[in-house]
């Protein structure tokens, strides 16, 4: 086991693995932006150390810094959290050249399943269902147009490179093709620094399911069942929740199987995720692969009773799972909610600020991930998540009765957050029933934003 680990990121995700760190006796080095300097995180690790101004460009994103860091307070491996450096392969690259060990998989493996148009390649000599579309980048306009005209109307294109919604158009017929190439050119340049796209099928109204896997450095590969994330926002997340409400065991097993495929044949070794897109008639299709932890780990860890954490840091140690595929058996229903200091009312404008009164809500099968605390300024320069609220319960009519009550003790003041909108969420019929799509958030925004305009 290591002995000391610096955490190359900031806010809940750091402060959940310094906890981790913590409990497998691991000495811990938090770093920190001048804007970060009374954080959570700087406060609970065993060290911490300054690598930059607030921007993140030249903090967190700082990779000479931060190897520096490492360095002068002799840690022996780095865990990136999720997002900054996570998917970053120069920077896994960078560490395992210095003998840091960087705690996820090689860079090799990052810039394969970092690289869409490589890892859909990767994903279909594995055998694994994907959307149809071109093989590689896309050459020309022209290319794209012939593609388009083989598969079929309505079309996506994407940058190779790209995340977060970005560099992504939805194109409907051959006309408005042109158009819809140049700005998502534009937008991956801007975005990535890669103009390059890809084109596949869009499918209509579908569903986000991705797959938890984990693999040791003995071969062993595993995966810890679903998670439901269709409730999102311009392909941001907002609610997640495992298992998902439409996959039974039948779909779960062959979705499981592939994911576990996908994942050994790129030799894939620490916790990562396959995400699909789910259609009407439950034909599952890889969208991407995430090598790192997801910020909706949590739900799985509920229903699952494995930390997540804990076995990303033992398997970048070389220790073995210490469990199978057999001992991987769902247990209740658990539904996370991110908290963002965010106005939903207003177009989920950022709110940054200080926040001058906070209570978390408790009781039975209530979990709180957070690094805020009273009179904490959430700060402009970063993402605007202050905490994700987890609940798990014995059925999914349980845990929503149980998420609405947290909902309800939940008190942060200071700052605007999605708190109303997700109590709206939770209550409407469609979530309820689980009969629910991608599209979902962007049909009940009008009546939502209605509703917690005059609530207020």
């Amino acid at each position: 086991m290591f002995s000391k680990i610096l955490i190359a990121n900031r806010g809940e995700i750091a402060l959940r693995i310094i906890r981790a760190c913590k409990e497998l006796g691991v000495r811990t080095v938090a770093v920190y932006s001048t804007a970060d300097e009374t954080a959570a995180h700087t406060i609970f690790a065993d060290e911490s150390v300054c690598v930059g101004p607030p921007e993140g460009g030249k903090s967190y994103l700082n990779t000479s810094h931060i190897i520096s860091a490492a360095e002068i307070t002799n840690a022996d491996a780095i865990h990136p959290g999720y997002g900054f450096l996570s998917e970053n392969a120069e920077f896994a690259d960078m560490c395992e050249s210095v003998n840091l060990a960087f705690i996820g998989p090689s860079s090799d493996v990052i810039s394969k399943m970092g690289d869409k148009a490589e890892a859909k390649k990767s994903m279909v000599a594995a055998g694994v269902p994907v959307v149809p579309g071109n093989k590689g980048v896309l050459t020309s306009e022209e290319e794209a147009l012939r593609i388009a005209g083989d598969i079929g109307y309505p079309v996506i294109l994407k940058a190779v490179a790209g995340g977060g919604g970005k560099g992504m158009r939805i194109v409907r017929d051959k006309e408005s093709l042109a158009n819809s190439f140049m700005m998502a050119q534009a937008e991956a340049e801007a975005s990535f620094s890669n103009p390059d796209l890809y084109i596949e099928k869009y499918i209509e109204n579908p569903r986000h399911i991705e797959i938890q896997v984990l693999a040791d450095k003995f071969g062993n590969t595993l995966h810890l069942g679903e998670r439901e994330c269709s409730i999102q926002r311009r392909h941001q997340k907002l609610i997640e929740e495992a298992p998902s409400p439409v996959v039974d065991e039948s779909i779960r097993k062959k979705m499981g199987e592939v994911a576990v495929q996908g994942a050994r044949s790129v030799g894939y070794e620490s916790a990562g995720t396959i995400e699909f897109l789910l259609d009407a008639q439950n034909n599952f299709y890889f969208m991407e692969m995430n090598t790192r932890i997801q910020v909706e780990h949590p739900v799985t860890e509920m229903v699952y009773n494995v930390d997540l954490i804990k076995q990303q840091i033992r398997i970048a140690a070389g220790e073995e799972m210490p469990f199978t595929q057999a001992d991987m058996r769902v247990r209740g229903h658990a539904i996370e909610c991110r908290i963002n200091a965010e106005d939903p009312a207003n177009n989920f404008m950022p709110s940054p600020g200080e926040l001058t009164n906070l209570h978390f809500p408790g009781g039975p099968g209530i979990r709180v991930d957070t690094h805020i605390y009273n009179s904490y300024r959430v700060p402009p320069f970063y993402d605007s998540l202050i905490a994700k609220l987890i609940v798990v319960a014995r059925t999914r009519e349980e845990a929503i009765r149980r998420l609405n009550r947290a909902l309800d003790e939940f008190v942060i003041e200071g700052v605007k957050t999605t708190i109303p909108f997700h109590k709206y969420v939770i209550n409407t019929p469609e979530f309820k029933s689980g009969d629910f799509d991608t599209h979902f958030l962007e049909k009940i925004y009008d009546q939502a934003r209605s509703e917690i305009v005059l609530a207020s």
